[in-house]
């Protein structure tokens, strides 16, 4: 009867933890309109980016805390999780790019680490293995790069303010970048013993 319970409570798709991952979702195409606006001779409105920005994090944080509160972790949650982090990772590389805070240098490393992540998975596929879980270390990389964007686009001003956020945002760039990549070996390290391991009982 236990056993039972918890697998209809991983199979569940509404539950408050995928709806926030959901919103989340929605808010991808949202941040990137309202990064790109000056772009294309709208006004600026990098103070609701910024807000949907600080929902992202906010909602990043208690979508996990609810789940393992709550009981309410799935199947679809862990696929949503990683997905929406990706996508705001990924909308705010071609946004800041695109507005020339981020240099094309740093925004095509981040790129390259997730195409390897892309054949890895491929790689897992190919031998019936579900994708990596996100591990502590990819989740940390991911929040210093979501501390890192927002203060980046604040930099891209004048006065004091701007300035100090230049200083704080390289800084968690500089720390997110070297997680990602170092997260990303890990994957690597992962599939790899797990090929062999095939390897070996074939």
């Amino acid at each position: 009867m236990e056993v039972q319970e918890t697998r209809v409570q991983t199979d569940r798709v509404l539950t408050i933890p995928n709806i926030l991952s959901m919103a989340r979702l929605v808010g991808v195409p949202l941040f990137l309109w309202l990064i790109l606006r000056p772009e294309f001779g709208g006004p600026k409105s990098d103070h609701w980016a910024l807000l949907v920005l600080a929902f992202s994090g906010i909602s990043d944080y208690l979508d996990g805390k609810l789940a393992r509160r709550w009981n309410q972790i799935s199947s679809l949650g862990r696929l949503l999780d990683p997905a929406a982090d990706r996508l705001y990772v990924l909308s705010t590389l071609v946004g800041l790019t695109w507005r020339g805070i981020l240099p094309l240098w740093l925004t095509a490393l981040l790129l390259a680490r997730e195409l390897m992540l892309l054949v890895m998975v491929g790689i897992l596929r190919r031998h019936g293995y579900p994708p990596p879980q996100v591990n502590f270390l990819g989740k940390a990389a991911t929040f210093n790069l979501m501390y890192a964007f927002p203060l980046l686009l604040l930099s891209d001003g004048h006065g004091w303010i701007a300035s100090l956020a230049a200083i704080f945002g390289w800084a968690f760039a500089g720390w997110g970048t070297t997680l990602y990549w170092w997260a990303g070996v890990l994957y690597v390290v992962q599939v790899r013993r797990l090929v062999r391991a095939d390897a070996m009982a074939d």
